[in-house]
């Protein structure tokens, strides 16, 4: 039997069975991140920063680094981290039980094994209550199942996510993974500037997320679950938001606008579930973005 056949396609993933596995894999991911983050050249909106999905979990892609350049690669079917290099160096770390300042310090050792020195500033964002990572033995759970299962619900919903964002032709970015909020995401830009965006995410600078909204858009995305929304589920937005945008139809009808979070929210059980969860998605994507573009007033032609 190969790795993955004995897991579903869409897989189950309760996630009051596997929040201690998703808490340590944020801040594992955030560490990951802040590496790509210290050498990568900057793009709007953050794009250089997010995550893309591979057949095997998330990746950094390649990175410069004095000359050469290095990739990180989380594998959710082998259960390790790889770090390569251009030049042919590799190290590779356990995906386990372990701490997150057990993690950090062992990425840090590699990464300097490695020759390239690389240090972060090693606070977590975007989460309440933060613990730097070389403190934090509070998060130390890895289920490896969980962690796959994440895996192939994350490769479904990017599947999608990939076909919905090749029917628009304006500027759109990838589907990617953000490991500050920890979420998949795609989003579809009118080509206008918004309003400057009021900021007050926790622990995160207003100037980066004024960066990331500077230009309206219409965001949707998948969410494995968290403290906002204690719930694996996709959510679709707009910002600005239109006036009227909550009371719009959107399907299916599982479909609800949460006004605490200003976005449609669909519980992934529901597209999971579905005879055909593919087609069920992408009528929620494409009824939220109609909603949001026509009453936004967007040159959709």
């Amino acid at each position: 039997m190969s790795a993955g056949s004995s897991v579903r396609p869409w897989p189950a993933l309760p996630y009051a069975e596997w929040r201690e596995t998703l808490e340590t894999l944020h801040m594992w991911t955030q560490i990951v991140g802040k590496v790509r983050l210290a050498r990568a050249a900057p793009v709007n909106h953050w794009w250089h920063i997010a995550f893309p999905v591979t057949a095997r979990g998330l990746t950094t892609r390649a990175t410069p680094a004095d000359g050469r350049t290095f990739q990180i690669d989380f594998d959710f079917l082998d259960h390790v981290l790889r770090i390569t290099t251009s030049d042919g160096g590799e190290e590779r770390l356990a995906l386990e039980p372990r701490s997150v300042a057990d993690f950090h310090g062992a990425l840090m050792a590699a990464l300097d094994r490695l020759g390239l020195g690389i240090r972060i500033w090693p606070h977590p964002v975007e989460v309440e209550d933060p613990i730097p990572f070389p403190d934090d033995d509070t998060h130390a759970s890895y289920d490896a199942d969980q962690a796959t299962r994440f895996f192939h619900a994350m490769s479904r919903a990017n599947a999608v996510l990939e076909r919905f964002r090749g029917e628009f032709r304006g500027k759109s970015s990838p589907a990617h993974f953000f490991w500050g909020s920890f979420d998949l995401a795609v989003s579809r830009f009118s080509g206008r500037t918004a309003p400057e965006h009021p900021g007050g995410f926790p622990n995160l600078p207003d100037r980066v997320t004024r960066e990331a909204y500077s230009h309206e858009v219409f965001s949707a995305g998948w969410w494995p679950g968290g403290a906002a929304y204690p719930a694996p589920a996709f959510y679709a937005y707009a910002y600005p938001t239109p006036e009227g945008l909550g009371a719009a139809p959107v399907t299916p009808s599982d479909a609800t606008w949460v006004a605490e979070l200003g976005e449609f929210v669909l519980p992934y059980e529901a597209v999971r579930t579905a005879p055909d969860p593919e087609g069920v998605l992408l009528g929620f994507l494409r009824s939220a973005f109609a909603a949001a573009s026509e009453l936004a007033a967007w040159d959709r032609a």
